[in-house]
């Protein structure tokens, strides 16, 4: 069935099948496999295995009437930058969560220095404009040698580097998966206690209005609101909708964690394949996993990593239906 076809639904509102990608919260797509996903683009779809059913395999259709929006997650979007007309000139709409922290080569192994990021972030606002280049400072970590002031002097440089460059900050504060314990374990991280949060949040607030930057937390069970800080919707149905020129209603994000604001989408992502190395990322248990499932990437396939096996099963993928309401109506 087509992704995107329309039912009739009550109160003037239609009923459609969306199609959100979410590129990536399992891997760096822009920085490693950008090539792959224009392949895929200009071959009309992909394949994504279900990391929790490997046999299970989704297609996704690509063209631009089946897909409603991508949402691109990044460290480093500088290798898919110079082909971005190649999701414009069809008209894909899409949007970047770019992630920015001060942490040095011990912690973000293998990204570019800083400053190079920093001018990647200001190249892709001029391109896309400040609404569409959300920057997230996350996760917020301590350890004896990074402490709240440490936060506090980096995020002030970094939020007045990017001060009319993007609207809105993500930050979330550092959680002790168990995926990423090992790589952890010579950091030793603090533990962070609702004051210690709660003070991090407030003199990152006062900064971030200073920068007209709304701040919003991803998926924090702590409430911060009195701050005027709110949770986010890193995959946002009202930037969506915005894009889109139309009204949605898309239904919360079932799989993610019970804080996550997020609405549902598909992640077309392989867990254990990005080459950053972040020492706290939960979605890469460790370097060696990563850099031999690597080896398996082929950009011609149409699945990230590895090809298609012959008892795999194959499914057309659809998102449920939400409801859409013409901006022309009353």
């Amino acid at each position: 069935m087509h992704c995107c076809s329309i039912k009739p639904s009550a109160h003037g509102t239609r009923e459609q099948f969306l199609m959100i990608l979410s590129a990536s919260r399992r891997t760096d797509i822009p920085a490693f496999y950008s090539t792959w996903f224009l392949n895929r683009i200009q071959a009309g779809y992909l394949l994504v295995r279900n990391p929790f059913r490997p046999k299970s395999v989704s297609r996704i259709l690509l063209n631009p009437g089946s897909i409603d929006c991508i949402v691109f997650w990044s460290k480093n979007p500088a290798p898919l930058m110079p082909h971005l007309h190649l999701l414009d000139d069809p008209g894909y709409r899409y949007y970047f969560q770019f992630t920015l922290t001060p942490y040095d080569a011990e912690i973000e192994i293998n990204l570019p220095p800083k400053r190079n990021l920093v001018s990647t972030f200001i190249e892709l606002s001029i391109l896309l404009g400040k609404e569409r280049v959300i920057w997230r400072y996350d996760p917020i970590l301590l350890t004896n040698t990074i402490d709240i002031d440490y936060h506090i002097s980096h995020f002030a440089a970094l939020a007045d580097s990017l001060a009319g460059l993007t609207s809105k900050c993500i930050i979330s504060f550092y959680d002790p998966y168990k995926r990423c314990a090992n790589n952890m374990r010579p950091l030793q991280p603090l533990p962070l206690d609702d004051r210690t949060m709660r003070t991090i949040a407030a003199a990152l607030q006062e900064i971030a209005a200073r920068c007209n930057l709304q701040l919003e937390t991803c998926a924090e069970k702590i409430d911060l609101s009195s701050l005027g800080i709110l949770p986010a919707r890193c995959i946002d149905d009202r930037l969506i909708a915005a894009l889109c020129g139309r009204y949605l209603h898309i239904g919360k994000d079932k799989y993610q964690r019970p804080a996550c604001g997020c609405v549902s989408s598909v992640d077309i992502g392989a867990y254990d394949s990005c080459l950053h190395h972040c020492r706290y990322c939960y979605a890469n248990a460790n370097a060696r996993l990563s850099e031999q499932n690597y080896q398996k990437h082929n950009a011609q396939l149409p699945l990230p990593i590895g090809e298609v096996a012959d008892d795999d099963m194959i499914v057309d993928r659809q998102m449920a239906g939400a409801a859409v309401t013409p901006r022309t109506s009353a």
